[in-house]
């Protein structure tokens, strides 16, 4: 199992601009190598990433001198990633590579024979040692690294493959179904009860505060030092709405992976989702990508099953009770009530009964492996000072 630490980094102005250089090769040798593939493929040839890479050193240093000054590694891995991100296309599971601009990407590369830890600094190559905000917190041995600019925030991403035998012990043998919505970010129904977790939406908290921004950036004149100032007061407003919306999502995961054995999932077409366009704001504020790559992860360190019930599996059309499924269901229809059997229960809650109904059915529940009262409430993971993310009740 391979786990990712990213760190954050305290370097110089020195170092600073050696990063921003070292960035800017890889991103150029990327722009490079995606704009000669385009163009031997649509001249009918194959061409591969590992071609292009030997068309591209052959010429480098004579055509690109300043590339001596940048760690090699910088401007050879973009080949790779290239080769990956077409392969990807290919097999449809993602979208076409497309070229990099300036302050969107900036990272590059560091093999794991060409950089050195000791407890809180980073040693890397052509610039020496860099102090870190913390030491690496995984044991295991150490496949890469890649430092990375988030705003003006440089960071270093440290891969280590810790082990299969590396897992984390989980609190109760649960089992829950989870349904994604906007009002309530999630609705969980488990073992334990009905919990609605009410998205803290960070965009439309700061949406004033970033317009004011935008119209103040567009009044500046381009190139000019006030114009780049508003311009990093943006990207870092950014930043945090993401970091907000990671952490509120990172909460909810970890206590649904530590406190169950199995959990119901639906799978939601996001992309196609966000092309309404009355919903899309709320529905990219809320973040529906988060928690399906987030649990993905987490259920393999507490041994969790996750349970993905089908694009189509009609969980909010379904009662609950009887099991009778309605042809028709409007959005604005926020109860389900049961012509068959006159059962009614919140739309939301409805679905995430038969989710967790899915997963039970899918993964029994062992005798006596559930652990009802030995959990921890959510305030408990919730650092102090902050605001509970959830209403929690008991059926």
């Amino acid at each position: 199992m391979i786990l990712s630490h990213r760190i954050a980094l305290d370097p110089t102005e020195k170092q600073r601009e050696y990063f921003v250089k070292a960035a800017g090769c890889a991103r150029f040798v990327w722009n490079w190598a995606l704009e000669a593939w385009n163009t031997e493929y649509a001249a009918g040839d194959r061409p591969s990433g590992f071609s292009l890479q030997k068309k591209f050193n052959a010429l480098k240093y004579q055509q690109y001198p300043w590339m001596k000054e940048i760690y090699s590694g910088a401007h050879a891995r973009p080949f790779i990633n290239l080769q990956k991100a077409w392969n990807g296309f290919f097999k449809k599971i993602s979208q076409r590579p497309k070229f990099h601009k300036k302050g969107r990407k900036d990272s590059f590369y560091v093999a794991n024979d060409q950089f050195k830890l000791n407890n809180k600094t980073v040693r890397l190559p052509h610039i020496g040692w860099i102090r870190m905000r913390e030491s690496l917190r995984f044991d295991g041995k150490i496949m890469n690294a890649t430092v990375l600019r988030k705003a003006q925030h440089w960071f270093i991403s440290i891969k280590v493959d810790v082990g299969e035998d590396y897992k984390r012990k989980r609190i109760i043998d649960g089992i829950c179904g989870i349904d994604l919505g906007i009002k309530a970010a999630a609705t969980v129904v488990g073992t334990s009860g009905v919990e609605n977790f009410i998205s803290p939406k960070p965009l439309a908290a700061s949406l004033k505060k970033l317009r004011r921004l935008s119209r103040s950036h567009s009044r500046r004149k381009q190139g000019g030092s006030n114009r780049r100032k508003i311009t990093n007061r943006i990207a870092r407003l950014h930043v945090r709405i993401s970091n907000i919306r990671k952490d509120f999502w990172d909460k909810i995961t970890t206590k649904l992976c530590r406190e169950n054995q199995a959990i119901g999932l639906e799978t939601l077409n996001v992309s196609g989702m966000l092309k309404n366009h009355k919903l899309a704001r709320a529905i990219g504020d809320v973040g529906f990508y988060e928690p399906r790559w987030q649990l993905e992860y987490k259920s393999k360190l507490y041994e969790a099953k996750l349970i993905e019930a089908s694009q189509w599996f009609p969980s909010s059309k379904t009662c609950s009770n009887c099991g009778c499924v309605r042809e028709s269901l409007m959005l604005a229809e926020r109860v389900f009530h049961c012509d068959q059997c006159g059962h009614t229960q919140g739309r939301d809650e409805n679905a995430a009964t038969n989710l967790m109904k899915l997963a039970e059915s899918k993964y029994p529940r062992l005798e006596g492996n559930l652990r009802l009262g030995r959990g921890r409430a959510l305030s408990s993971l919730v650092e102090p000072g902050t605001k509970p993310c959830a209403e929690t009740r008991t059926n």
